[in-house]
């Protein structure tokens, strides 16, 4: 029987010691990994897994691509990695900008 693939055709890919979803999030973690090497970002995580509460009450979890501060403006912000945007990423990110206001938030 012949293996499936990504439902949305991206493929694994292994960078260091770590293996991502898509080429194109492993890209950007080397883009990131040269910031942060130059010092144009501090605070750089992976994966980061925030819980969406509402009223005390969990809702799901969100995990981040990556999380980072940027160095001259101070500001954090929650990086994720999309080639293809689904209905439930959509809620989860509206979730997230109202939950946690105090970042700033990017799709790539």
């Amino acid at each position: 029987m012949k293996r499936r693939g990504n439902k949305y055709g991206a493929r694994k890919c292994r960078v260091d010691e770590f293996l991502f979803d898509s080429k194109k999030e492993a890209w950007r973690y080397l883009e990131l990994k040269e910031q942060l090497a130059n010092g144009k970002i501090s605070k750089f995580k992976r994966q980061v897994k925030f819980e969406i509460k509402v009223r005390d009450v969990r809702i799901c979890y969100y995990i981040a691509d990556f999380t980072y501060r940027i160095t001259e403006t101070g500001e954090d912000v929650i990086e994720d990695v999309k080639g293809v945007r689904t209905a439930v990423f959509n809620l989860k990110w509206k979730l997230m900008k109202t939950i946690y206001p105090e970042f700033q938030y990017l799709i790539t």
